[in-house]
């Protein structure tokens, strides 16, 4: 007898999903584990018969190939390139503003303090004057000035590296249902570290004492750069 009556043809009593349930496949399910291969030795120790050829020798499991491969087959390239450390600009020295051509602070003046071991800049505005902290650009995005400030009794710190301007990783809601659970709010932003800030105004304090030396300098930094109608920057000099 089937599991579902019909109750007019080819309409039957219980859905499609009910008939399956009723069959209970689920029930015998049988989970097995395949074995795991048994890791074949690379070479073998046999003995070799014979008056002359008696002894052991060591034969390779398995037996290379009696051809080449044909042409046909790509091998993979080897590359025999080694990371090279990024050549600085002789233009750009310690203390030398660059104007920065991308990225959230364009068309601003910062002062440059130091190269970092990925080959990226350290700059700063400093914050104070026009805003901008201390952050890592690629020298392809600056335009070195002739203007330039004197830091020689200023040292940067070595804490300053690429991993201090690293991230922490943050997971939010790990599903819909955890984030309807939340209330479907925004996670909360994380305040600005303490330690981060004054290592900001410790910076900015020897640049900001070296920039007052000269006259409107501060006001240079603040100022913001930018193109006219028929200016071009490789006819400029800056």
């Amino acid at each position: 007898m089937a599991r579902s009556k019909e109750l007019a043809p080819g309409v039957g009593r219980l859905s499609r999903s009910q008939v399956f349930a009723r069959r209970a496949l689920w029930k015998g399910q049988k989970k097995t584990a395949a074995a795991a291969p048994a890791e074949t030795p690379a070479t073998v120790e046999k003995t070799i018969g014979g008056a002359k050829n008696g002894g052991k020798r060591t034969v390779p499991t398995s037996k290379a190939s009696r051809f080449y491969p044909a042409d046909d087959v790509r091998q993979p390239k080897k590359s025999r390139k080694s990371p090279k450390p990024t050549n600085l600009r002789s233009s750009i020295t310690p203390g030398t503003i660059l104007i920065l051509l991308a990225g959230r602070f364009r068309g601003k003046r910062v002062v440059f303090l130091k190269q970092l071991a990925s080959g990226l800049l350290l700059v700063t505005g400093p914050f104070k004057v026009n805003g901008v902290p201390l952050r890592r650009v690629n020298q392809a995005y600056v335009i070195a000035t002739t203007t330039k400030i004197d830091l020689a009794g200023f040292t940067v710190d070595e804490k300053f590296n690429d991993s201090y301007f690293a991230k922490a990783s943050t997971k939010g809601a790990g599903s819909a249902e955890a984030e309807f659970f939340e209330g479907g709010k925004p996670k909360a932003k994380e305040p600005f570290p303490s330690s981060k800030s004054a290592d900001q105004k410790e910076v900015d304090k020897a640049v900001i004492a070296a920039v007052k030396k000269t006259e409107n300098l501060a006001k240079y930094l603040k100022a913001s750069w930018g193109l006219s109608k028929g200016q071009f920057p490789h006819q400029l000099v800056f």
